[in-house]
C-alpha cells in the first residue's frame, strides 16, 4: 500500500515538473499528470536498464526527462491538443 501511495506522490511531482519544464502549455488534470509522471519514470527506467533482464529505477531527473518525452510523443501523435 505504501508503494502505491509513494508512486502516486512521486508521479504527481515528476509530472508537474515535466509540465513546468516543457515549452508551451500542457493542459491536463491531476490524474493525467500523475499518470504522466509514473509513465515517465517507467520510460526512464527502461532506458536506464538498456535491454538487460533486470529493471532499474531511474533517478528523478531521468524520470522528468522521460515524462517530457512522453508529452512530446503525445503531441506528435496528436493526442492532447
Amino acid at each position: 500500500m505504501i508503494n502505491i501511495i509513494s508512486a502516486i506522490i512521486s508521479g504527481l511531482i515528476i509530472g508537474a515538473l515535466a509540465r513546468f519544464f516543457y515549452p508551451g502549455a500542457v493542459d491536463m488534470g491531476w490524474i493525467a499528470t500523475i499518470l504522466l509522471g509514473i509513465g515517465g519514470s517507467l520510460l526512464a527506467g527502461f532506458a536506464v536498464s538498456r535491454g538487460r533482464g533486470d529493471f532499474n529505477r531511474a533517478g528523478c531527473l531521468a524520470s522528468v526527462i522521460g515524462a517530457i518525452v512522453l508529452i512530446l510523443v503525445g503531441r506528435l501523435l496528436g493526442i492532447g491538443g
